[in-house]
C-alpha cells in the first residue's frame, strides 16, 4: 500500500514568538471585551462600591498604622 498524505492534514508549520504574541494579545483583548460586556449587562458578582469600599478601608488601616504606630 503507497502512503497518500493529504495536502490538508499536513503538520502546522511552526509559530514563532511573533504569532505566540499576538495569539496572546488577541486572547487577552477578548477577555476583557467580554468582562466588560459583561458587566455592562449587569453580571457582575461584586459591585463597584463595596470594592471601592474595601480599598478605601485597606488604605485607611495602613495610614492608621503608619501614623499611630
Amino acid at each position: 500500500m503507497s502512503e497518500h498524505r493529504d495536502p490538508q492534514l499536513a503538520e502546522p508549520a511552526e509559530r514563532t514568538a511573533d504569532d505566540v504574541r499576538t495569539n496572546w494579545v488577541q486572547r487577552r483583548r477578548d477577555k476583557i471585551y467580554n468582562e466588560i460586556s459583561a458587566n455592562r449587562r449587569g453580571e457582575y458578582r461584586v459591585p463597584t462600591w463595596v470594592l471601592a469600599a474595601i480599598l478605601g478601608l485597606i488604605v485607611a488601616g495602613w495610614l492608621a498604622l503608619i501614623l499611630f504606630g
